[in-house]
């Protein structure tokens, strides 16, 4: 893709989020994005549809930057859950800006289910690969364990950050092992 292309898209998108931290999403227009990311009204057009085409592709964007960051496939090793998790919460500390934007706003539901779908799939690839406790269901498991790490990560985002990533992921890992006995869990690379 030519690379002016990339930046108006770059500019555009930064524009979007900027504005999403300061008015409700449905109070914004293409107008205001434009001015914001000093383009004319029409080469967002050019883009996106509309605002919803903006946030959808706004959404998929900044989860995959998250998700190729945080979980590469070519790791010559198996990532460990740990180390996965600190690689997970140092990006989003990195760019908290973006991340408590797109994660705390009361408008952009979709980001957060789309984060709670990847944790599913996530946990339900750990699950496959370390099995389930005897007696528990598969699917509880998973649902609860994505849960409670969405949450984890959300509050940990809506209040500053007030621990670092490390501490995070120690005691997030702490947590699983102690109810979940699910001690060294591997994430597959």
């Amino acid at each position: 893709m030519d690379r002016r292309v990339l930046k108006t898209r770059k500019a555009i998108m930064e524009a979007f989020v900027g504005l999403l931290d300061e008015k409700d999403f449905e109070q914004m227009t293409i107008n205001d994005i434009a001015d914001r990311a000093n383009v004319n009204r029409g080469t967002i057009y050019l883009h996106y549809t509309d605002k919803y085409d903006l946030l959808d592709r706004c959404i998929e964007t900044y989860l995959q930057q998250l998700v190729d960051t945080c979980m590469i496939d070519h790791y010559p090793t198996p990532m460990t859950a740990k180390d996965a998790l600190l690689r997970t919460f140092r990006y989003l500390e990195e760019h908290a800006a973006i991340y408590t934007t797109l994660l705390t706003k009361k408008g952009i539901p979709a980001f957060r289910s789309k984060i709670m779908t990847i944790m599913i799939q996530g946990f339900e690839e750990q699950m496959d690969a370390c099995g389930v406790r005897e007696g528990m269901s598969k699917e509880i498991t998973v649902q609860f364990l994505a849960s409670a790490a969405v949450g984890l990560l959300e509050w940990w985002i809506m209040n500053a950050m007030p621990y670092s990533s490390e501490d995070m992921v120690d005691q997030l890992i702490a947590l699983l092992e102690l109810h979940l006995s699910l001690p060294g869990l591997v994430v597959q690379g």
